[in-house]
């Protein structure tokens, strides 16, 4: 639950963070909630009980839902086209790197003592600080918070449920990789990390991929990432040596990496200013709840398949069908666009 319960308020929240996003403004709730993820996050270093320890980890899950709901809504705000394509797989590319540096550093301060890691979370009031001095609110700030400007509702539905899913196969590699290498009886600390951290250079190869694939849309990028990932799971899910672990790994986590961007793209495209922060917010709630649900399903599929081996096999076969279905989808989607405009009052035919 101290692991997992942040992940879940972020994906039961961050709709919610998104509507006072596009009510207050984006750069004030930011620093704010750095500085609660600061004061929460670190919490853990001194109270008494697990109970109150699980109770600042909700807090840290409805911080980090502002936090990631107004960096996602202001990158789509400060840029436009491909240049925002490109900054989504850079952001990627960040947490990816982040994340690696970080569990390691983690996990060297926790060979301390267990709390001790959680000091890591004072960085965030130095993230305040920065965001105060260097950000900004996008000039075209919407000051009336009476009305909300409705969200096309048809337009983002199939990419944020698609979303849903994408967040279930990104988590697998995540959160199944060391007990895949732990069943074939190789549970060294060190060999895990060391194939963990090859996983992660691979997501951001992918994501740094995606800023190269990006003008080629959606209808592109998001059926290969998900069939990029979905390879890569079926074979990790079968393998039983470590360089075929290490090779599917890689490839899984270069479909992921190219996954997230292409699917936050999708998504926020349709978008205008004074809807992206609550279609930034549904799209982090989808994300997450994919990503809390990830380990649930592949208990439930190694239960009837017989094994974690076959439940990740399976989730990669979910994978490449959902990558068959979008590219289908998009290609039906754009002929019928073509036919409604060849259609269209006042075209020659």
């Amino acid at each position: 639950m101290v692991v997992t319960v942040p992940a879940l308020m972020v994906g039961l929240t961050a709709l919610i963070a998104g509507r006072v996003v596009d009510r207050v403004g984006r750069k004030r709730l930011l620093v704010g909630s750095l500085v609660v993820y600061a004061i929460a996050g670190t919490a853990p270093l001194y109270l008494p009980t697990l109970p109150l320890i699980v109770g600042s980890r909700v807090i840290v899950g409805l911080a980090e839902a502002a936090i990631m709901t107004c960096c996602t809504t202001m990158l789509a705000d400060y840029f436009h086209g491909r240049q925002r394509e490109r900054y989504f797989g850079y952001q990627v590319m960040a947490t990816t790197i982040a994340a690696t540096v970080l569990f390691g550093l983690g996990g060297a301060l926790g060979a301390q003592h267990w709390r001790v890691p959680f000091v890591l979370y004072a960085v965030a009031l130095v993230l305040a600080v920065l965001v105060a001095a260097f950000l900004w609110q996008p000039a075209h700030q919407v000051e009336s918070t009476d009305h909300l400007v409705p969200i096309p509702w048809r337009r983002i539905i199939a990419p944020v449920l698609v979303t849903f899913l994408g967040g279930l196969v990104f988590y697998v590699l995540i959160v199944q990789l060391s007990y895949k290498l732990d069943s074939l009886g190789l549970s060294n600390p060190a060999t895990i990390g060391m194939v963990s951290a090859i996983a992660s250079l691979g997501t951001a190869t992918g994501a740094f991929a995606f800023t190269r694939l990006a003008p080629r849309g959606p209808a592109v990028t998001v059926p290969l990432g998900f069939v990029l990932s979905g390879i890569g799971l079926v074979a990790l899910g079968l393998s039983q040596a470590l360089p075929l672990v290490i090779g599917s790994a890689v490839l899984t986590g270069l479909g992921n990496g190219l996954l997230l961007p292409a699917l936050l793209t999708w998504a926020l495209t349709p978008l205008t200013y004074e809807q992206r922060g609550r279609g930034t917010g549904l799209w982090t709630s989808a994300s997450f709840l994919g990503n809390f649900a990830s380990p649930i399903v592949v208990i439930a599929l190694g239960a009837a398949f017989g094994g974690l081996g076959p439940a990740i096999a399976a989730i990669g076969a979910l994978s490449l069908v959902v990558g068959v279905a979008v590219r289908l989808g998009r290609r039906s989607s754009s002929a019928g666009v073509a036919i409604d405009a060849a259609q269209a009052p006042g075209v020659t035919h």
